[in-house]
């Protein structure tokens, strides 16, 4: 499918004459900008570019391509300004990608407060680095980092992986083994229980083992369900077990509508960033949801 994008980053690379001016201009990557052309040969079929060592030179069908997309594509661009970009009419508009869940709990509520208009994304983190690095995403939030020289990850916070469970569920037997620290009995008396998980992120429940018990969890889960607020709703005043980042279940663990059962040992914490370009003309707007999530995580 042919992306509009590729367009604008072709007349950046001609009017510019290389590669990294136009990344400059687009407040892109490089290998954004290299992307983008790639592609729009890919779909077009035609060499656009010959690449000198200096100097990307227009081939026939490249000059041909200019002359067709400049007038549509400078009215594209007007309309965008217009209807989207110009701050002195309308709000400006950033997009933001993060967990769904991570947004659910901490800046859904908050939205109304932010003086610009906000495009959520989620999805893994490898496609929200892409989306960064590709100009689509403004800011990210990501345990994950990169070695982009464009981009700059700030350390936000840390999430712990816990160990909880409902509130009527009876751990006592798990309680006398982790007093014992026989990590074999643990896990086999883990094994037994009734568990829940989410259809998207076996990740955390697998990392929680490797680090407590140096294997792959061999428990099959009973009960798959969308998401981590579908487990905490499932295991409200019930039985089961789960594991989960402690800020999205510290609510329930304070009303006692859930338990924490075990935060491990050796801890298992995520460090959170915030990602972004170096170089972007929203900084002033990224400031504000860094500043509204910070105030409210907790």
């Amino acid at each position: 499918m042919l992306n509009l994008e590729w367009f604008r980053t072709f007349k950046a690379i001609y009017e510019t004459g290389n590669l990294t001016a136009a990344a400059q201009i687009l407040f892109i990557s490089q290998p954004g900008v290299s992307l983008h052309l790639n592609s729009l040969e890919a779909y077009t079929g035609n060499r656009l570019f010959d690449r000198d060592t200096r100097k990307m030179i227009p081939t026939e069908r490249g000059i041909m391509l200019y002359n067709s997309i400049l007038d549509p594509l400078n009215k594209l661009i007007d309309a965008e300004q217009a209807f989207f970009r110009n701050s002195t009419i309308d709000k400006p508009t950033i997009t933001v990608g993060m967990g769904f869940e991570t947004f659910e709990h901490i800046l859904e509520e908050h939205l109304a407060q932010l003086p610009f208009n906000l495009v959520m994304r989620f999805g893994e983190y490898p496609q929200m680095m892409h989306d960064l690095d590709a100009g689509t995403a403004d800011l990210i939030l990501t345990p994950q980092t990169g070695r982009q020289s464009n981009f700059e990850y700030t350390p936000f916070t840390k999430e712990r992986i816990v160990l909880i469970s409902g509130s009527k569920a009876d751990t006592s037997g798990f309680n006398r083994l982790l007093a014992t620290n026989d990590k074999i009995a643990l896990r086999q008396w883990l094994k037994k229980q009734v568990w829940y998980t989410t259809a998207a992120d076996m990740e955390h429940l697998k990392n929680f083992w490797i680090t407590n018990f140096e294997c792959l969890p061999d428990l099959k889960p009973n009960y798959v369900v969308p998401s981590f607020s579908s487990i905490l709703r499932c295991l409200r005043n019930g039985n089961g077990f789960a594991v989960m980042p402690d800020f999205l279940c510290k609510k329930e663990i304070i009303n006692g509508t859930v338990n924490l059962v075990w935060e491990g040992n050796p801890f298992l914490e995520n460090t959170l960033h915030f990602g972004k370009r170096k170089k972007t003309i929203y900084a002033n707007e990224i400031r504000q949801v860094e500043k509204l999530l910070t105030q409210n995580w907790s």
